[in-house]
């Protein structure tokens, strides 16, 4: 059964392996430094599974959500199943992208933050789905969206940017793109927990899969990547199978409650930045936790 967290609820989950082992030293010492965050951005790609009845089991949520397990090589949380999403590049801010939907003013507004960091965060999250699992938010005008990816430019693209030899903005230039950044919805804002070596402030969206167009699992960072329900999700990290880190549960948590994949997408919460504190029960668990703004 999936947990159900909602505003003034304490949310925990327990650590283990080498998570738990960072805990404890954190909880152990005098005096420690946390390493300063980067700003990172992730997308929950959804889509509707109700007119499919055979994948829908009573109880269960009718929404699917595309996820992705980090590959082994990966330095931060390597082997962790997580949405498509990536650290933020400061070229994002380039101003040549076409834009459509609401300003980086708009967004900065929403953020709380600088309006340059803003336009970069929003454009991160669009780069990383498309870089990650070939998801395009992006169209003609700001009333459509590319449905026909298979041309192998696109290919092409998605290794380029991997590569850092083109921009996101001068892909969507030469396409006569616009990106639709009224296609995303912030969802949450977690920070890293302080005794993580590496730290990111992240900012998690969610979108609607883009008619036409299909995600995939060529990209370097996962070794799988499918469409899961977030009930299977949980009972797979119940079972030990996957791991799931605690914003990722949170969010499958918000996905699970919904009705449909576009009233999740249209809905705007109130969200404020979350940092989660280690804390060691007296049975001896490790947890972080926090009580949810």
């Amino acid at each position: 059964m999936i947990p159900t967290w909602k505003s003034g609820h304490e949310f925990e989950v327990a650590l283990e392996g080498k998570m738990e082992e960072k805990a404890l030293r954190y909880l152990s010492a005098a005096d420690f430094n946390p390493v300063q965050p980067n700003y990172a951005a992730t997308v929950m790609l959804l889509r509707d599974t109700i007119n499919n009845p055979k994948r829908t089991a009573d109880g269960e949520s009718d929404i699917e959500v595309f996820m992705l397990r980090r590959a082994e090589t990966m330095a931060f949380v390597p082997t962790a199943v997580v949405f498509p999403g990536g650290r933020v590049d400061m070229r994002d801010a380039d101003l040549r992208l076409p834009w459509a939907g609401p300003s980086s003013e708009d967004w900065a507004h929403r953020f709380n933050c600088e309006e340059e960091l803003a336009r970069c965060i929003v454009v991160a999250a669009a780069r990383e789905v498309f870089e990650e699992c070939g998801v395009l938010l992006a169209g003609k005008d700001a009333s459509s969206v590319i449905g026909d990816l298979s041309n192998p430019v696109w290919e092409d693209a998605r290794k380029e940017l991997a590569g850092h030899t083109k921009s996101f903005a001068e892909i969507l230039v030469e396409n006569d793109l616009v990106l639709r950044s009224d296609l995303l919805s912030f969802r949450s804002r977690w920070l890293t927990p302080e005794f993580e070596s590496r730290r990111y402030d992240t900012f998690f969206f969610a979108a609607l899969l883009p008619e036409g167009q299909t995600p995939d699992d060529r990209t370097s960072e996962a070794t799988i990547a499918d469409w899961v329900k977030p009930e299977w999700a949980f009972q797979q990290a119940h079972e030990g199978k996957i791991l799931l880190l605690a914003p990722t549960r949170y969010n499958l948590s918000c996905i699970a409650q919904a009705n449909d994949a576009q009233s999740f997408v249209e809905e705007i919460p109130k969200v404020e930045r979350i940092l989660l504190q280690p804390h060691q029960k007296d049975d001896g668990t490790v947890v972080v936790r926090c009580v949810l703004p």
